[in-house]
């Protein structure tokens, strides 16, 4: 065995230190978040822990400590002058403001959903055996849905959607469009308040996340919105103009079949926008915190929901661009460009 390099030591320890902090202050941005904690002090400015209590109806010797711990991650800005504590705008579009492109809470949510169901998790791992999406805790589809929904509503009717060559055209003038993998049909209302004369089909195998699809519908008053329980392998329906599938190919086991059926049921001139966690092509070039995140993630939810299913491919969720291309290749798509893309996404235009 080699000689220990102690400084080697203390930097990984260090580094751990630092990662059970940011790990138990995400825990207290959820508790903040859950019990109204950070709307309370959104646009307040300073004030005192009695104030906050007062406001909050919480036990001030809980908001004591749980104010020492947000404060010193920077999640709420401490004045030792005073000894009061205020939430800055930029902490509250983080941490506060629903809907917001900034606000990480849904991500925070699906971090803690992974915690709960930490002993599953363990055994699937150990096991090699697959577990399905519906297995998890609500937490997580609330929490996927509620991380995901203000990056699509930022960019899906702006940016994306227009990248794609003509497909803006067709949805204005009137198209047949299936989002395939719509969980709770954030992407597929957004589509179809955006586009009124078109007709969107939201498609999902869980059937809990396509009830609260039809809810979300149903309150918004739309008209031009179905939604279905169905696989990306057998949903039906044909002579779609545009399909789409968000966040959730490399999560299927048999993405190819997917693909495939998305191709059959397309009219010729149809196009497919398939949208994916944004990665390199190798792990090397992945090596980065949002890596880290998706890694971890497709870890314990993507990879096991692929594995519990025919084929079992198992992509993960830093599938890459290359490998996505090779999928959709042998899925009979003769044409994949990247038509636009965030720090978060990517998203590819198919066709052919």
């Amino acid at each position: 065995m080699s000689e220990v390099d102690v400084a080697k030591v203390e930097e990984l320890a260090g580094k751990v230190v630092g990662d059970v902090a940011a790990a138990l202050s995400l825990y207290m941005a959820y508790l903040g978040d859950q019990t109204g904690v950070f709307d309370a002090m959104d646009g307040e400015g300073r004030m005192t822990l009695d104030e906050l209590a007062a406001k909050t109806g919480q036990n001030p010797k809980y908001l004591h400590e749980w104010l020492g711990s947000v404060c010193a991650a920077g999640y709420v800005t401490h004045h030792a002058d005073d000894d009061t504590f205020s939430l800055s705008p930029e902490q509250a579009l983080v941490m506060a403001r629903e809907g917001q492109p900034a606000c990480m809470q849904g991500f925070i949510m699906a971090v803690v959903s992974q915690y709960e169901d930490h002993e599953k998790s363990t055994e699937v791992f150990r096991s090699g055996e697959g577990r399905p999406w519906g297995d998890h805790s609500q937490c997580l589809f609330c929490g996927t849905d509620r991380f995901f929904k203000p990056g699509y509503a930022a960019n899906l009717i702006d940016a994306w959607i227009p990248s794609l060559d003509g497909v803006a055209e067709k949805l204005e003038d009137g198209a047949k469009v299936a989002d395939i993998g719509c969980g709770h049909g954030s992407s597929t209302i957004l589509m179809a308040q955006a586009y009124p004369k078109s007709h969107f089909v939201g498609i999902d195998y869980h059937a809990p996340s396509i009830e609260e699809a039809q809810k979300k519908a149903c309150d918004a008053g739309l008209t031009n919105v179905e939604f279905a329980v169905a696989t990306a392998q057998d949903y039906p329906g044909e002579e779609f103009d545009f399909a789409c599938i968000f966040d959730a190919l490399h999560d299927m086991g048999d993405p190819v079949g997917a693909a495939k059926h998305v191709r059959e049921s397309l009219k010729e001139d149809g196009t497919f926008m398939l949208v994916e966690p944004m990665a390199g092509d190798t792990m090397g070039e992945n090596m980065n915190p949002l890596g880290q995140i998706f890694y971890a993630f497709s870890t314990t939810v993507c990879t096991p929901n692929s594995l519990s299913q025919d084929v079992g491919l198992g992509l993960g969720a830093q599938a890459g661009e290359k490998r996505l291309t090779e999928v959709l290749n042998e899925a009979g798509f003769a044409n994949v460009r990247r038509a636009a893309e965030t720090p978060t996404n990517m998203v590819l235009e198919v066709t052919g």
